[in-house]
């Protein structure tokens, strides 16, 4: 299924031309926790990103069922409750950087673009990205914030007070030259 979804991926941004940095291990965390009580975050470490560094274009997709919590209770309550990963299984980020320039790779960027989870699309307009580039490796890395609400994920009030309405979510892609 993984392969399936990675051959996609490059499927649909077929536009790409040759300056292509991939990785398939990008590990992508989120952590909606409160102070004071239990620690809500998972991490996902099996994700697809694509960079065409000729025109700053930038994709991602995470399956829902690969984030990895500490607790499998909660693991199971983000995949049957929140996620709905079996109607939902991915999550998506398509984008591209701001004033882009493929001459001075390693810099901080602006990525511009749209995330895709629970089946709702919300516009991203700045999320500051680090790119460290050496060789034939590129090292990308950011954190943004969104709402559950923006996702029309509800949170049930007997868990509300202790489930973050905002969720920070943080990436690293070693992201490697086709």
């Amino acid at each position: 299924m993984k392969y399936f979804i990675y051959i996609l991926v490059c499927c649909s941004l077929s536009s790409f031309s040759q300056d292509k940095y991939i990785t398939r291990t990008g590990i992508i965390t989120f952590e909606a926790s409160v102070p004071s009580f239990e620690e809500v975050a998972a991490k996902n470490k099996s994700v697809s990103a694509i960079l065409n560094t000729e025109n700053g274009e930038f994709a991602a997709l995470a399956l829902t069922t690969a984030f990895r919590f500490k607790n499998a209770l909660m693991e199971e309550h983000f995949n049957e409750n929140y996620a709905e990963s079996d109607k939902y299984p991915k999550a998506s980020f398509k984008g591209k950087f701001i004033a882009f320039d493929s001459h001075n790779l390693s810099n901080e960027y602006q990525l511009k673009g749209t995330l895709n989870f629970h089946g709702k699309t919300k516009d991203m307009d700045t999320i500051a990205v680090n790119l460290v580039t050496t060789n034939e490796h590129m090292t990308m890395n950011g954190t943004f914030k969104v709402e559950a609400s923006d996702f029309d994920i509800a949170i049930p009030k007997i868990v509300r007070n202790k489930i973050a309405e905002t969720i920070t979510i943080s990436f690293t892609f070693d992201l490697h030259k086709k």
